[in-house]
């Protein structure tokens, strides 16, 4: 995590924040949503099944992906954050889009941009970033989201 001074946030808008550890999405991880969701359909759950589909094998849920950016969020090095935040909080998305599956056994990793940052009232900072999660080996990322974060200082 990179600790600037709220005050300072703002001259890092634009800023690339750089890149999470790749993580592998197993088959395990999958059923487990599944079963957290009620989220059975075949195609993420039924190896045998999905080796029929187009893309031969099961693939993740795209809200499994989405619901793993605050985890890949923590290890990116020069993320963001005011110095003396109290706590931070999810403040939904703007934009959100699945762009491509990720099937089981993929790596995948979320890049940050900062690209907004708004001081909603004093010692409150409602930042947007832009994040892409990408599958290892792939051209197209899994999804594009602009994520909300409230801060409080």
């Amino acid at each position: 995590m990179k600790v600037v001074e709220a005050a300072q946030i703002n001259e890092y808008v634009g800023e690339d924040m750089g890149a999470s550890e790749w993580f592998t999405l197993d088959q395990g991880r999958i059923n487990d949503f599944a079963a957290a969701t009620l989220g059975h359909q075949f195609i993420h759950v039924d190896p045998e099944r999905a080796k029929a589909t187009p893309f031969g094998t099961t693939i993740a849920h795209g809200y499994l992906t989405l619901s793993l950016l605050p985890y890949l969020q923590t290890s990116i090095d020069d993320f963001l954050v005011p110095r003396g935040m109290k706590m931070g909080m999810n403040y939904g998305f703007d934009k959100l889009r699945f762009m491509a599956p990720v099937k089981v056994d993929a790596r995948i990793r979320a890049r940050a941009t900062l690209i907004e940052a708004n001081e909603k009232k004093p010692g409150q900072w409602l930042l947007k970033f832009l994040f892409t999660v990408d599958i290892e080996g792939e051209d197209k990322p899994a999804l594009v989201a602009e994520w909300l974060l409230m801060y409080f200082v």
